[in-house]
Order: structure tokens, then C-alpha cells, then sequence
């Protein structure tokens, strides 16, 4: 960061022009004062002495000067220092607002990748454990943790549905084992951090426990997203799977129908 300089003002300009006025005083002052200078007919100033008194009260004044100068200086030099501190502040809150902002477009383009890559609704258990398994990766990427699990509990039974367990490439992570019932009642958990689905209106919860005592407020934000992104992808699976239960039946009921029409 390049530094304010102190420039040369009217202040150091005045002060040399006065110096050089008294300079000049001192110089001449010989030629001013010629001869003794009477006050009385008894006080007579002899022409050392007034040479003398004047060249003292020269004296003086440049000293007076010099310590107003010094003092305007100093003056000077607090408001620089001032100014200069301000603006570090600003530069630092313009950095950490540069630094937020490349952060926040970061994560949007992260939540993007995240739901803009879902091009199709999971039809088949394996095709939801494909999708678990793409948010467990994206829940890697916003949270820096070796590991995350993601359970879907029945509230009623406290019995585990699905759940996918995973963890960054290259470590081993051993299984965490968390009972359903401190997710349901929302007990807190040793060094972890769980995040539960928002519906409470359904029979199950889809939960997500983290190996992180403490996440910022945008990183839960984001996990609340993919959780209840989880929760409705199970909702409409478990909705195709009746449908197409519901569709089977009909078209059973159907066959028998015509079968029986045959007969008679």
C-alpha cells in the first residue's frame, strides 16, 4: 500500500520567509541602529545595547516560531497518520467484503451444480442411492470433514429406511454409531454437528450428521437445502412406487374381469 507523503504547505513556506525576514534583521541591524539612542536626558541606550536588546528579541521570536512550527507539524503528521490508518481499514473492509462476495459466488455456484444436475426424479432404490450418494459429495464440498451420513429414520418406529454413509477418497473414516432416537428427540451428538429435514408433517425424518462441532449459518443453510431436497426426492419415490402398485392391482382386476366374462 503505498504511503501518504508529507508535501510542503504554506506552513513550511511562511516559516522560511519569517526566518529569512529575521535573518535579514540580524544582518542589518548594524545599519538600522547607528549610534546611542536617548530615552532621557539621564538613559541614554548605548548602540551595543540596542544591537544587543534587538538581536535577543529576534532571538526570541525565531524560537517562539520554531516551536509553533514544530507544533503544526506534529499537527500535520497525526492527521496523515489518521487518514493512513483509515484508509488501511477501508482497504481491509473492502478486501474482506472482495473475499465474501468471491465466497458467496462460490457457494451459489456450488448450490447450481448441486440441483442443476438432478436431470431426472430417482424411479428405483438404486437410483436413490445414486442421488444420496451425489448430495453426500456435495455436502463434502461445502463442509470440510472427512465424513458425513445421511439417514432417513421412521419417526413412529425409530428404525433406520436408507441411509449412505460417506467419506473423502483415500481416508478411512470408521462408522459412526448414532442411535435414531438422539436424532429424533434432537439430543446433541459428541463433536458433530446434525442437520434434520424441515416437513414435520411426514412419518420420517432425513437426517445429516457431520463431524463438526460448529458450521458457519450459510453452511447449514445449504445442508438444510440438500436435506430437504433428499426428503422430497424419497416422497416422490415412495409416491411412484404406490402409483405404480395402484396401476398393477388395476390391471389385475382387469384380467380377472375378462377371464371371468369368458367363462360365462
Amino acid at each position: 500500500m503505498k504511503k501518504i507523503k508529507f508535501h510542503p504547505t504554506y506552513l513550511q513556506v511562511l516559516y522560511f520567509v519569517i526566518l529569512l525576514i529575521l535573518f535579514s534583521f540580524i544582518i542589518y541591524t548594524p545599519t538600522f541602529i547607528r549610534g546611542p539612542l536617548p530615552l532621557t536626558e539621564q538613559l541614554i541606550l548605548k548602540e551595543e545595547t540596542i544591537e544587543g536588546f534587538l538581536l535577543g528579541v529576534i532571538f526570541i521570536l525565531s524560537i517562539l516560531l520554531l516551536s509553533i512550527y514544530k507544533r503544526e507539524i506534529y499537527k500535520h503528521k497525526e492527521l496523515i497518520k489518521k487518514i493512513d490508518n483509515e484508509k488501511k481499514k477501508v482497504e481491509q473492509r473492502l478486501l474482506v467484503s472482495d473475499q465474501y462476495i468471491g465466497a458467496v459466488n462460490v457457494q451459489i455456484q456450488e448450490i447450481e451444480s448441486i440441483f442443476n444436475s438432478i436431470d431426472k426424479y430417482p424411479q428405483t432404490k438404486t437410483d436413490f442411492n445414486k442421488t444420496m450418494s451425489f448430495f453426500g459429495e456435495r455436502i463434502l464440498g461445502i463442509i470440510n470433514s472427512d465424513w458425513n451420513l445421511i439417514r432417513i429414520i421412521n419417526k413412529n418406529s425409530q428404525k433406520t429406511i436408507s441411509e449412505h454413509f460417506q467419506t473423502k477418497k483415500r481416508i478411512p473414516s470408521a462408522y459412526p454409531h448414532v442411535s435414531n432416537k438422539m436424532i429424533i428427540e434432537k439430543q446433541p451428538v459428541d463433536s458433530c454437528t446434525t442437520v434434520i429435514s424441515s416437513p414435520v408433517n411426514l412419518n420420517f425424518l432425513v437426517s445429516c450428521i457431520i463431524p463438526v462441532s460448529k458450521i458457519s449459518k450459510e453452511q447449514r443453510a445449504f445442508i438444510q437445502a440438500i436435506i430437504n431436497e433428499i426428503t422430497m426426492l424419497f416422497v416422490i419415490l415412495n409416491s411412484s412406487y404406490s402409483q405404480n402398485a395402484d396401476k398393477a392391482l388395476s390391471e389385475d382386476c382387469i384380467d380377472k374381469k375378462a377371464l371371468l366374462h369368458g367363462n360365462i
